[in-house]
Protein backbone atom coordinates (compact mmCIF):
# COMPACT_ATOMS: atom_id res chain seq x y z
CA UNK A 1 0.00 0.00 0.00
CA UNK A 2 0.81 3.80 -0.70
CA UNK A 3 -0.55 6.58 1.26
CA UNK A 4 -3.33 3.82 2.02
CA UNK A 5 -3.89 3.21 -1.79
CA UNK A 6 -3.10 -0.01 -3.37
CA UNK A 7 -0.21 0.56 -5.60
CA UNK A 8 -0.05 -1.67 -9.14
CA UNK A 9 3.93 -1.92 -9.26
CA UNK A 10 5.49 -4.79 -7.34
CA UNK A 11 2.34 -6.10 -6.48
CA UNK A 12 1.38 -9.88 -6.37
CA UNK A 13 -1.28 -11.61 -7.76
CA UNK A 14 -3.48 -14.58 -6.20
CA UNK A 15 -5.42 -16.36 -7.71
CA UNK A 16 -8.89 -17.74 -6.23
CA UNK A 17 -10.56 -20.62 -7.42
CA UNK A 18 -14.32 -20.19 -5.87
CA UNK A 19 -18.24 -20.92 -7.05
CA UNK A 20 -20.38 -18.58 -9.05
CA UNK A 21 -23.16 -19.64 -6.38
CA UNK A 22 -22.68 -18.43 -2.53
CA UNK A 23 -23.79 -22.53 -1.52
CA UNK A 24 -26.08 -22.90 1.66
CA UNK A 25 -23.87 -21.49 4.60
CA UNK A 26 -23.10 -17.85 5.21
CA UNK A 27 -20.39 -18.52 6.31
CA UNK A 28 -18.78 -18.98 2.53
CA UNK A 29 -19.94 -15.34 1.33
CA UNK A 30 -18.43 -13.63 4.37
CA UNK A 31 -14.61 -15.75 4.05
CA UNK A 32 -14.84 -14.23 0.48
CA UNK A 33 -15.13 -10.75 1.54
CA UNK A 34 -13.32 -11.36 4.06
CA UNK A 35 -10.39 -12.74 1.84
CA UNK A 36 -11.06 -9.46 -0.46
CA UNK A 37 -10.31 -7.16 1.53
CA UNK A 38 -7.38 -8.91 3.25
CA UNK A 39 -5.92 -9.03 0.32
CA UNK A 40 -6.45 -5.61 -1.02
CA UNK A 41 -4.94 -4.12 2.72
CA UNK A 42 -2.31 -6.39 1.94
CA UNK A 43 -1.27 -5.28 -1.45
CA UNK A 44 -2.17 -8.25 -3.30
CA UNK A 45 -4.06 -8.58 -6.79
CA UNK A 46 -6.72 -10.79 -7.63
CA UNK A 47 -6.97 -12.94 -10.26
CA UNK A 48 -10.49 -14.73 -10.98
CA UNK A 49 -12.44 -16.35 -13.23
CA UNK A 50 -14.22 -13.03 -14.13
CA UNK A 51 -18.14 -13.55 -13.06
CA UNK A 52 -20.01 -11.44 -10.71
CA UNK A 53 -22.38 -13.39 -9.58
CA UNK A 54 -21.55 -16.01 -6.27
CA UNK A 55 -18.74 -16.27 -4.57
CA UNK A 56 -16.63 -14.72 -7.04
CA UNK A 57 -18.39 -11.63 -6.96
CA UNK A 58 -18.20 -11.41 -3.43
CA UNK A 59 -14.46 -11.55 -3.59
CA UNK A 60 -14.19 -9.58 -6.43
CA UNK A 61 -16.27 -6.63 -4.92
CA UNK A 62 -14.38 -6.70 -1.68
CA UNK A 63 -11.31 -6.52 -3.31
CA UNK A 64 -12.44 -3.57 -5.14
CA UNK A 65 -14.33 -1.58 -2.27
CA UNK A 66 -10.94 -1.75 -0.07
CA UNK A 67 -8.93 -0.24 -3.08
CA UNK A 68 -7.12 -3.46 -4.71
CA UNK A 69 -6.78 -4.58 -8.19
CA UNK A 70 -8.94 -7.18 -10.01
CA UNK A 71 -7.74 -8.79 -12.70
CA UNK A 72 -11.25 -10.95 -14.38
CA UNK A 73 -10.22 -13.89 -16.80
CA UNK A 74 -13.22 -15.20 -18.24
CA UNK A 75 -13.93 -17.07 -21.72
CA UNK A 76 -16.94 -15.41 -24.12
CA UNK A 77 -19.17 -18.18 -23.84
CA UNK A 78 -19.55 -17.71 -20.06
CA UNK A 79 -19.79 -13.72 -20.16
CA UNK A 80 -23.84 -14.22 -19.94
CA UNK A 81 -24.01 -16.87 -17.81
CA UNK A 82 -21.71 -15.70 -15.43
CA UNK A 83 -22.65 -12.05 -14.95
CA UNK A 84 -19.40 -11.24 -16.60
CA UNK A 85 -17.98 -7.92 -13.39
CA UNK A 86 -17.10 -5.08 -15.72
CA UNK A 87 -15.73 -2.98 -13.13
CA UNK A 88 -12.62 -4.39 -12.58
CA UNK A 89 -9.40 -2.72 -13.88
CA UNK A 90 -8.30 -5.49 -15.89
CA UNK A 91 -10.68 -7.44 -17.71
CA UNK A 92 -9.61 -10.28 -20.49
CA UNK A 93 -12.37 -12.48 -22.40
CA UNK A 94 -10.77 -15.58 -23.82
CA UNK A 95 -12.00 -17.89 -26.56
CA UNK A 96 -12.19 -21.12 -24.28
CA UNK A 97 -11.59 -22.72 -21.08
CA UNK A 98 -7.74 -23.76 -21.34
CA UNK A 99 -6.47 -20.29 -22.34
CA UNK A 100 -8.37 -18.82 -19.55
CA UNK A 101 -6.73 -21.33 -17.31
CA UNK A 102 -3.68 -20.42 -18.60
CA UNK A 103 -4.10 -16.94 -18.36
CA UNK A 104 -4.60 -17.20 -14.95
CA UNK A 105 -1.93 -19.39 -14.14
CA UNK A 106 1.04 -17.28 -15.67
CA UNK A 107 -0.68 -14.40 -14.47
CA UNK A 108 -1.28 -15.57 -10.98
CA UNK A 109 2.16 -16.15 -7.92
CA UNK A 110 -0.48 -18.15 -5.52
CA UNK A 111 -3.48 -19.99 -5.51
CA UNK A 112 -6.26 -19.88 -3.11
CA UNK A 113 -9.56 -22.45 -3.27
CA UNK A 114 -12.64 -21.23 -1.47
CA UNK A 115 -15.37 -23.18 -1.68
CA UNK A 116 -17.30 -24.49 -5.20
CA UNK A 117 -18.39 -26.67 -7.37
CA UNK A 118 -17.20 -29.28 -10.10
CA UNK A 119 -14.98 -25.95 -11.78
CA UNK A 120 -13.30 -24.92 -8.62
CA UNK A 121 -12.78 -28.56 -7.98
CA UNK A 122 -11.05 -28.98 -11.20
CA UNK A 123 -8.79 -25.81 -11.07
CA UNK A 124 -7.91 -27.17 -8.06
CA UNK A 125 -6.73 -30.43 -9.03
CA UNK A 126 -5.08 -29.38 -11.86
CA UNK A 127 -2.70 -26.90 -10.22
CA UNK A 128 -2.51 -29.60 -7.43
CA UNK A 129 -1.20 -31.92 -10.48
CA UNK A 130 0.96 -29.22 -12.14
CA UNK A 131 2.75 -28.71 -8.82
CA UNK A 132 2.79 -32.80 -8.20
CA UNK A 133 4.54 -33.38 -11.78
CA UNK A 134 7.17 -30.77 -11.18
CA UNK A 135 5.61 -28.00 -13.59
CA UNK A 136 5.27 -24.99 -10.99
CA UNK A 137 6.36 -24.48 -7.28
CA UNK A 138 3.38 -21.93 -7.04
CA UNK A 139 1.64 -21.78 -3.00
CA UNK A 140 -1.54 -23.28 -3.58
CA UNK A 141 -4.38 -22.78 -0.06
CA UNK A 142 -7.00 -24.81 0.37
CA UNK A 143 -9.76 -22.81 2.12
CA UNK A 144 -11.40 -25.01 4.55
CA UNK A 145 -14.17 -23.07 5.34
CA UNK A 146 -16.90 -24.28 8.09
CA UNK A 147 -14.83 -27.87 7.10
CA UNK A 148 -16.49 -27.83 3.32
CA UNK A 149 -13.00 -29.42 1.79
CA UNK A 150 -12.92 -32.29 4.35
CA UNK A 151 -14.63 -34.90 2.05
CA UNK A 152 -11.33 -34.13 -0.77
CA UNK A 153 -8.73 -34.32 2.27
CA UNK A 154 -10.20 -37.77 3.36
CA UNK A 155 -10.18 -38.48 -0.77
CA UNK A 156 -6.64 -37.66 -0.59
CA UNK A 157 -5.41 -39.13 2.75
CA UNK A 158 -7.26 -42.50 1.25
CA UNK A 159 -5.01 -42.13 -2.07
CA UNK A 160 -1.78 -41.94 0.48
CA UNK A 161 -2.92 -45.09 2.02
CA UNK A 162 -3.57 -47.03 -1.29
CA UNK A 163 -0.22 -45.91 -2.21
CA UNK A 164 -1.72 -43.81 -4.98
CA UNK A 165 -0.04 -40.95 -3.58
CA UNK A 166 3.95 -41.84 -2.98
CA UNK A 167 6.70 -40.03 -0.91
CA UNK A 168 8.37 -39.25 -4.37
CA UNK A 169 4.80 -37.96 -5.98
CA UNK A 170 3.50 -35.91 -2.94
CA UNK A 171 0.81 -33.45 -3.22
CA UNK A 172 1.91 -29.97 -1.83
CA UNK A 173 -0.62 -27.26 -0.41
CA UNK A 174 -1.86 -25.41 3.26
CA UNK A 175 -4.75 -25.97 4.48
CA UNK A 176 -5.92 -23.30 6.48
CA UNK A 177 -9.95 -23.19 8.52
CA UNK A 178 -10.35 -19.74 8.05
CA UNK A 179 -10.44 -16.64 5.48
CA UNK A 180 -8.11 -13.90 8.26
CA UNK A 181 -5.17 -17.15 7.46
CA UNK A 182 -5.33 -17.35 4.14
CA UNK A 183 -2.90 -13.96 3.09
CA UNK A 184 -0.41 -14.95 5.71
CA UNK A 185 -0.31 -18.37 5.03
CA UNK A 186 0.54 -17.05 1.04
CA UNK A 187 3.27 -14.94 2.27
CA UNK A 188 4.90 -17.28 4.25
CA UNK A 189 4.84 -19.72 1.50
CA UNK A 190 5.97 -16.70 -1.04
CA UNK A 191 8.81 -16.35 1.36
CA UNK A 192 10.37 -19.87 0.40
CA UNK A 193 9.41 -19.84 -2.82
CA UNK A 194 11.84 -20.60 -5.55
CA UNK A 195 10.55 -20.76 -9.51
CA UNK A 196 10.77 -24.15 -11.32
CA UNK A 197 9.32 -25.72 -14.11
CA UNK A 198 6.57 -23.49 -16.21
CA UNK A 199 6.52 -20.67 -13.62
CA UNK A 200 10.42 -20.50 -14.54
CA UNK A 201 9.77 -20.26 -18.01
CA UNK A 202 7.05 -17.35 -17.71
CA UNK A 203 9.37 -15.60 -15.33
CA UNK A 204 12.25 -15.51 -17.69
CA UNK A 205 9.67 -14.24 -20.34
CA UNK A 206 8.64 -11.47 -17.69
Amino acid sequence: MKNGKFTQENHRNICVYCGSGKGKNQKYARAARTLGRTMAQSNFGLVYGGGGLGLMGEVARSVLGHGGYVTGIIPSFLSDREQMLRDVQDLIVTEDMHERKRAMFERSDAFVALPGGIGTLEELVEQLTWSQLGRHTKPIVVANIDGFWEPLLGLFEHMRQQAFIRSDLEVRFHVVSTAKEIVPAVNEALSHYVPSGDDAQVTARL
